[in-house]
């Protein structure tokens, strides 16, 4: 991608490690204040963090993965339950739940024929 808006005039991307040039000055005085564009990058998390970091904000975009949350944070809840209060399918809701585990939000725990839905600690700080 080429930018060329606001006097900057070069190619861009994380994996172009070209001198930066003829970018505003107030930026350029903070980027040095930094310690420069090498510093910059430093402070990007390293890819595995922003895959996890990607997949656990795609699990809380959705409404329904949401309110499950909400819905076991007081209670362990069954499956039973939770589809009577969502008012969907079995498979449907198997699939926001394996997305809601996948991200360690929650947790399920056989008890007999059931299978009970709890909070993760990381659960209840995504919800507090």
């Amino acid at each position: 991608m080429i930018k060329r808006a606001g006097g900057c005039s070069r190619r861009t991307g994380p994996g172009n490690d070209r001198e930066l040039r003829e970018i505003p000055e107030p930026v350029r005085e903070e980027l040095d204040r930094l310690g420069g564009p090498a510093a910059l990058k430093k402070k990007i998390p390293a890819q595995k963090e922003l895959d996890k970091q990607s997949a656990l904000h795609h699990a809380l975009a959705d409404p329904i993965r949401l309110t499950i949350l909400y819905l076991v944070r007081d209670q362990p809840l069954c499956v039973c339950v939770i589809i009577w209060y969502l008012k969907i399918s079995g498979p449907k809701l198997s699939y926001h739940l394996n997305i809601l585990k996948e991200c360690g939000l929650i947790e399920g725990v056989p008890h007999g024929n059931w299978i009970i839905y709890s909070l993760t600690g990381a659960g209840r700080e995504c919800i507090r």
